[in-house]
């Protein structure tokens, strides 16, 4: 029971350094990769659908994306999704082929976007206090059923904190990557 537990609470807490390290992909840094353009959609035939999955989008250079749609109708479309994306980029088309020049990133939108860095680390720690807290639980309603001793409980407890830690402990890497990757010019 225990060891179920905690698995579930190392799981979950895996989990949520995951979602972390995708939603920072999403952050723009200086150079140009593919996964800036991951959450843009582009109406595809009629539903909406990642960008990904209607054209070959790639790097360039360090400060261009190229994207080339499968079907040449669709350059359009997909011009547009980029345009009106959050990013704040301007496409610019030759024939089959969507150029995006990543303009260099001024001092206050690295601060910006350090602060966000920051944002999405304190919601991927508080993500996995709730993990500890819902395993706390569980530890304490077994404790309750007198299916396990104090001492277990104790030590299990200890256990889950451990765990924890060592999550948080990740977080923190991740985040102070990202910054360190920001900062770069």
């Amino acid at each position: 029971m225990l060891v179920d537990i905690k698995r579930d609470a190392r799981t979950r807490m895996n989990k949520s350094l995951e979602s972390l390290r995708h939603e920072l992909a999403k952050i723009r840094t200086g150079r140009a990769h593919p996964s800036l353009l991951e959450h843009v959609h582009v109406d595809f035939y009629g539903s909406m659908v990642p960008i990904g999955q209607a054209a070959s989008v790639v790097a360039e250079d360090a400060r261009t994306l190229s994207v080339t749609p499968w079907d040449k109708s669709m350059v359009g479309p997909i011009e547009k999704a980029i345009l009106t994306s959050d990013l704040g980029l301007n496409p610019t088309t030759a024939g089959q082929v969507i150029r995006i020049p990543l303009p260099p990133l001024t001092e206050e939108r690295r601060r910006e976007l350090g602060k966000v860095v920051h944002h999405e680390g304190e919601n991927a720690k508080i993500a996995v206090r709730n993990i500890r807290r819902d395993a706390n639980a569980h530890i304490k309603e077994l404790l309750k059923e007198k299916d396990i001793s104090e001492d277990e409980e104790r030590k299990a407890e200890e256990s889950i904190q451990e765990v924890t830690d060592l999550a948080v402990q990740k977080v923190d890497e991740i985040v102070a990557e990202k910054e360190q990757e920001l900062l770069e010019i």
